[in-house]
């Protein structure tokens, strides 16, 4: 068993520059998969879902090339091949290639996501705004079969805003026939990340950010630069492992935006926390902090 052996007990001083997040890379990486021309993105932080997700479009005749931070993505190759369920166990976020490929090919099959137990994580809510936009869905032995030849733009309302089901259906509705609304959206920071990278590809989106999405159904797309935004929980991570050990720390490659209520709630227990651009934090605590 893996473990992690914590020797406390010292003030944090000094400086961190925040990675890329992940909670963004892994859509964008499977948004690469609706475009035939070449994605480069930046900040991409080495991790291991990346590698696992790198594993799955190189199984789908993605070109991948990675070096230091930045990635490259040619999809001019890719095929809509069955993913097995060796590769899609392996990641959680695997279920995210379903939405591009549904787009672009008008057909996927692959095995039910791993990570996790399927129980606690369904796909229904993905497998409803599919069916809306006129997919055909054949679950059988572990696996999830769509097809779709005439995938059309469609009014969605989300049960619960689901995060996932709204970046897949997102990517689904790109390369669809007419216009999708997607209502009760989630409205994290990485599906606008998202939005952008794939609006920089030649999409149409609009809203990412707020509960109603709109996309405009484009006939393809094209290459594209992106930079990954900051991982928000990795911020906040620092920010308050600053404050409790008394420490001083600046925090550089931070949207103070994305980590507001954290900034909050630690002002409230006590820490001084200095904003010096948008894009650098420090946290410093010389006292104990107290209860809020």
């Amino acid at each position: 068993m893996e473990k992690f052996i914590v020797m406390g007990g010292n003030r944090l001083v000094g400086e961190v520059r925040v990675s890329g997040a992940k909670n963004a890379i892994l859509p964008i990486m499977a948004a690469c998969l609706l475009t035939r021309g070449e994605v480069t993105l930046y900040q991409v932080p080495n991790i291991r879902d990346v590698t696992m997700m790198e594993r799955i479009l190189t199984h789908l005749g993605a070109i991948v090339n990675r070096s230091g931070t930045t990635m490259t993505i040619r999809g001019d190759q890719v095929e809509p091949k069955e993913v097995s369920e060796s590769l899609m166990r392996q990641l959680r976020a695997s279920n995210l290639v379903v939405g591009p490929l549904l787009s672009r090919f008008r057909k996927v099959r692959v095995a039910y996501p791993g990570g996790c137990a399927i129980g606690s994580r369904p796909m229904d809510l993905h497998l409803k705004g599919f069916r809306a936009m006129g997919a055909k869905v054949t679950e059988k032995f572990g696996y999830v079969e769509l097809e779709a030849p005439n995938l059309k733009g469609a009014e969605i309302h989300l049960d619960f805003p689901s995060v996932g089901a709204t970046e897949n259906l997102i990517m689904a509705a790109v390369l669809a026939r007419g216009n999708t609304v997607i209502r009760n959206a989630a409205r994290e920071p990485e599906i606008v990340d998202l939005q952008n990278c794939l609006n920089a590809m030649g999409a149409r989106i609009k809203g990412a950010g707020l509960d109603t999405v709109k996309i405009e159904g484009v006939e393809k797309l094209g290459s594209a630069e992106h930079t990954i935004i900051p991982d928000r929980i990795e911020s906040g991570t620092h920010m308050v492992a600053a404050a409790i050990t008394r420490g001083d720390v600046h925090i550089s490659n931070v949207i103070a935006e994305h980590v507001e209520p954290v900034i909050a709630k630690l002002k409230e227990m006590g820490a001084t926390v200095l904003e010096y651009n948008d894009s650098s934090i420090r946290v410093k605590a010389d006292g104990r902090l107290k209860a809020a």
